[in-house]
């Protein structure tokens, strides 16, 4: 197991998800907020697993890969981009399921999760790969996928991180 790998596959499962809900009849609110919500904690659950798990580890390892200045910005990026996914989604919060405004809110989501995931692929991901060996990378993957499957049942509640000050402190816990 990968942490590389896991990420990707979760990845796969976010796509597949917002592919979901094209799928849904638009009439059929409750088939479209519970299939958001399951989406919704899994963006959140795997975006903390990466902030506690992950991106610590890159601070530490990574030099910056793709198309990245170094680590720290490939870094400061991902928190940010983590940051405006969360806000998105607070965005679909406000407004009925199925409403126009609902699924406007949905795709302005999908739009920053898209962006952010292909950046994460090209940088960080590439960056991991080149610096960590097999042994941490399968670490971190037994770490991250234990704390989201301990937290997958309710979501973890959405805390914006400040992206320069989670890279000056190495990916360490805010307070």
């Amino acid at each position: 197991m990968d942490i590389t790998d896991v990420i990707l596959h979760q990845h796969a499962e976010q796509r597949r998800m917002f592919a979901m809900l094209d799928e849904i009849p638009r009439t059929d609110t409750e088939t479209l907020g519970a299939v958001w919500r399951r989406l919704e904690i899994l963006l959140e659950t795997h975006a903390e697993a990466e902030e506690r798990y992950f991106y610590p580890e890159l601070l530490r390892l990574g030099t910056g890969a793709g198309d990245a200045d170094d680590v720290e910005e490939e870094v400061e990026d991902a928190v940010k981009d983590h940051n405006d996914i969360r806000d998105a989604i607070r965005t679909v919060g406000r407004h009925e399921v199925g409403s126009d405004d609902w699924w406007q809110a949905v795709i302005d989501c999908r739009v920053h999760n898209s962006d952010h995931m292909a950046e994460e692929e090209r940088q960080d991901l590439a960056d991991f790969r080149q610096h960590a060996d097999l042994t941490l990378r399968h670490e971190i993957a037994v770490r991250f996928l234990r704390f989201e499957s301990l937290e997958a049942a309710d979501g973890v509640p959405p805390r914006d991180k400040d992206p320069e000050e989670y890279v000056g402190t190495g990916g360490r816990p805010q307070h």
